[in-house]
């Protein structure tokens, strides 16, 4: 049965044309772990659940497969170190100041939005957190922000390396970011804006990892931070006024994301040409 499942899944791999299973590998898994999910409700799982469940067994799938992808299809002997979770150079302590810079980016980046809605009196201050509010944005940084930057900056990058190029690589991991996250249904103004800033922090943290040597734990920790950071001011810190400015607080309605605005759509860009100055003269 293990022999099977082994062949099938070199299989799968190995298909040709070599981008085909690029192409299929997360609809493939996200329909294992929604079927999954959803036999689950047989004993007694949430129709409101298999969404979640089916997503992070899609994930954990995800994880188990990828050393026999970076083996197979990059022909790479360290799948961690390869896709940036690990470093043959980097020790722990560096690993985990790149993750607190990332952090720290992150809350800047937040503060520069904050600061207007506050000056103009747009934020009214509630201070209703909690300690489920706090594990809610630990569940956040670590889990969208690991997830999400070892499937986009991690897999996604390499693979695209591999088959366009670095150049279009790097363009294309971004691209996709943005099209995977972005709400089509906004209107068109407020969509390219929300692409817009989508796309920009996919390249800030695509030349994050290339600034840290390959090394994942900033990306992670400026995508996680942005991600918990918003939660925590969002659902526990502040309310927004109904007549905030949408070009500041970011498209999205009563769920606005502030990376579409102008201040994110401004800082990204700052950022990304700063992170690109500081890599050409590392």
């Amino acid at each position: 049965m293990i022999r099977t499942i082994n062949a099938w899944l070199n299989w799968l791999i190995l298909l040709t044309p070599r981008w085909l299973p690029a192409l299929l590998l997360v609809p493939v898994l996200y329909l294992i772990g929604w079927i999954k999910a959803k036999t689950l409700t047989l004993f007694g799982l949430p129709d409101d659940a298999v969404s979640l469940v089916g997503t992070l067994f899609s994930f954990l799938m995800f994880v188990v497969l990828m050393p026999r992808w970076v083996r197979l299809r990059w022909h790479r002997s360290s799948p961690w170190q390869t896709l940036g979770l690990r470093s043959s150079t980097s020790s722990r302590s560096s690993r985990t100041a790149s993750f607190l810079g990332g952090l720290l980016r992150a809350g800047l980046l937040l503060t520069l939005v904050v600061v207007p809605l506050v000056l103009g009196h747009w934020i009214q201050w509630q201070g209703q957190g909690s300690w489920r509010l706090v594990g809610d944005a630990l569940l956040l940084l670590f889990g969208v922000g690991l997830a999400e930057e070892l499937i986009f900056r991690g897999w996604l990058w390499e693979e695209l390396n591999q088959l366009l190029g670095p150049r279009v690589g790097m363009i294309g991991q971004a691209l996709i970011f943005s099209l995977v996250h972005t709400r089509f249904n906004l209107g068109v103004w407020p969509m390219l804006g929300l692409l817009t800033g989508l796309f920009l922090l996919g390249l800030v943290l695509a030349l994050r990892r290339r600034l840290d040597h390959g090394s994942l734990w900033g990306c992670i920790g400026l995508h996680g931070g942005l991600v918990s950071g918003w939660f925590l001011l969002d659902q526990g810190l502040f309310e927004l006024s109904v007549d905030a400015p949408a070009w500041l607080t970011g498209p999205g309605g009563n769920q606005p994301n502030p990376l579409g605005g102008a201040i994110g759509i401004s800082t990204l860009a700052l950022l990304c040409w700063r992170t690109k100055k500081q890599e050409s003269h590392s």
